[in-house]
């Protein structure tokens, strides 16, 4: 009995901590949508928003509710993954873009580090029992870490193979600046930041507005993929919230018209 209640006192404690993670993962998504929309000079400040995405993921998406929060076999090597991922986005910030090849550790290794954790974050979702505001927090920000992904991925691309994408309203079509670039970050001044996170969220929900086209076959490949990525996350997360909320509906109809209730 005792056992029990300890076992059940940890896992409240686990399931309010990953509530809190949906809080905080939702904000930070938001702070690097927000920073893609200031002028171009301040844009590296997204690039601290994704570091701190990825710090974020790293550090709370481990353990399991359904089991108490105990650490799973597989943390150890999602852990090293996210650091990895996070020296690749460094390098890649102050690397100029005379070095292309330094935005391949960052296109393997962040396709890699988010698609597990989103894998993780639904399966977080799935083991909710019941459908509130912090869990829809955390089906959202899956969403939006999805978008913005697909943005920091296209960026890259366009870096290691510059023409990826072209604009229908720049002249001359291309998604780089022709400013001077920053000596803080010579990497991120000189890509169109916004513009591609825009198609990125463009290819995530199938919209397709047609202002910004990928013209090489890798760059093609990928808005595809992200293309058929947005409509099956939204699927199977929306799957599982409405199963969680008709169950949830169901067991208090039932302990209404319970006897003695």
């Amino acid at each position: 009995m005792r056992f029990h209640f300890r076992a059940s006192l940890t896992s409240e404690a686990s399931q309010r901590r990953r509530h809190r993670f949906y809080g905080h993962l939702l904000m930070i998504t938001l702070v690097v949508m927000a920073c893609l929309a200031l002028p171009k000079s301040l844009h590296s400040l997204a690039g601290i928003g994704y570091s701190l995405t990825t710090l974020l993921l790293t550090m709370e998406l481990e353990g399991s509710i359904r089991h108490g929060g105990r650490a799973n076999p597989r943390d150890l090597p999602y852990r090293l993954l996210g650091l990895l991922t996070l020296l690749a986005q460094w390098i890649w910030y102050f690397t100029p873009l005379s070095q292309r090849e330094s935005g391949w550790p960052l296109l393997v290794l962040t396709t890699l580090f988010v698609g597990w954790s989103v894998l993780r974050l639904v399966g977080f979702l799935a083991e909710e029992q019941q459908v509130n505001g912090r869990v829809l927090m955390g089906a959202v920000s899956g969403y939006l870490l999805l978008g913005l992904t697909a943005g920091l991925l296209f960026t890259g691309l366009d870096s290691i193979q510059p023409g990826s994408f072209t604009s229908l309203h720049d002249p001359g079509g291309s998604l780089y600046s022709t400013g001077p670039i920053s000596q803080a970050s010579p990497h991120m001044q000189q890509l169109d930041f916004t513009r591609l996170n825009y198609f990125a969220f463009v290819c995530l929900s199938t919209v397709g507005f047609g202002d910004v086209l990928p013209t090489t076959p890798l760059s093609q490949m990928s808005a595809v993929a992200f293309s058929v990525i947005g409509p099956i996350y939204m699927a199977v997360v929306m799957g599982l919230l409405i199963g969680r909320y008709a169950a949830g509906k169901t067991v208090r109809r039932d302990r209404d018209d319970a006897p003695g209730s």
